[in-house]
């Protein structure tokens, strides 16, 4: 059976009980892009999620590590790493923030991943593909303060939610209970109901909050959303 997931943190103080935390997914090609999705959201989040593409690990390119540099203040920050070699972009990136790697690109690496989090005053995640068994995370979830289920292929915004992947987010819940759950890809209204069923408290979310009208309505309904569906998984 396949499976993916991904994890992220963050709080929108919409929301007034917490179980359930939005965090706007920032997919963008240039600097200036960048801080105006940002600037969106930043009055409504505690934290933000930004993707960061090298073309290689995935088809697609993001802005890079010189537009890292001059993020605002007033809201926290995890970066997902969809790039080969994640330690040597987060050792260029200074500042306290939650980096999120994804399984497939560890290799023989994880040491030297934890060493350079730490040095930086950061904290682990870690990520898993659709197509990738969940038990690959086994041996890296002791060192990891959340876990982010894909509930899409890695690289591009508004793809179809791929349900299957909640058994992956049952699996982690029940297996690490200490663990954040992150879903991340084909987040809306809908879906973030049945993920928050599944064990997810994180919401990431991109197309639903960046092309609503209003997207501090927008997130305070996806956090209902993850609210009802962690009510029902609650009995």
């Amino acid at each position: 059976m396949l499976i993916r997931w991904e994890i992220m943190i963050a709080r929108s103080p919409n929301f007034k009980n917490g179980q359930t935390e939005v965090i706007p997914a920032v997919l963008a090609k240039t600097e200036s892009e960048l801080i105006a999705s940002i600037e969106k959201v930043r009055p409504f989040v505690k934290r933000v999620h930004i993707d960061v593409m090298d073309n290689k690990f995935v088809p697609n390119l993001t802005v890079g590590l010189e537009g890292l540099s001059k993020l605002p203040n007033g809201v926290e920050y995890e970066f997902h790493w969809m790039v080969e070699n994640p330690q040597d972009w987060i050792r260029k990136l200074d500042g306290k923030h939650l980096h999120l790697v994804h399984v497939e690109t560890i290799g023989s690496n994880w040491g030297e991943i934890r060493k350079i989090v730490k040095e930086k005053g950061g904290a682990l995640g870690i990520v898993i593909n659709p197509e990738t068994p969940v038990e690959s995370l086994a041996p890296y979830a002791k060192d990891c303060v959340q876990a982010l289920v894909m509930g899409v292929h890695p690289g591009f915004s508004g793809q179809e939610y791929i349900t299957e992947v909640e058994k992956k987010i049952s699996y982690l819940k029940k297996a690490f209970p200490k663990l954040d759950i992150e879903i991340d890809g084909g987040v809306d209204a809908d879906t973030a109901v049945s993920a928050a069923k599944a064990g997810a408290n994180k919401l990431a979310a991109a197309s639903a909050i960046f092309k609503a009208k209003d997207v501090e309505q927008a997130i305070k309904k996806l956090g209902e959303s993850g609210e009802r569906g962690s009510s029902h998984d609650e009995g």
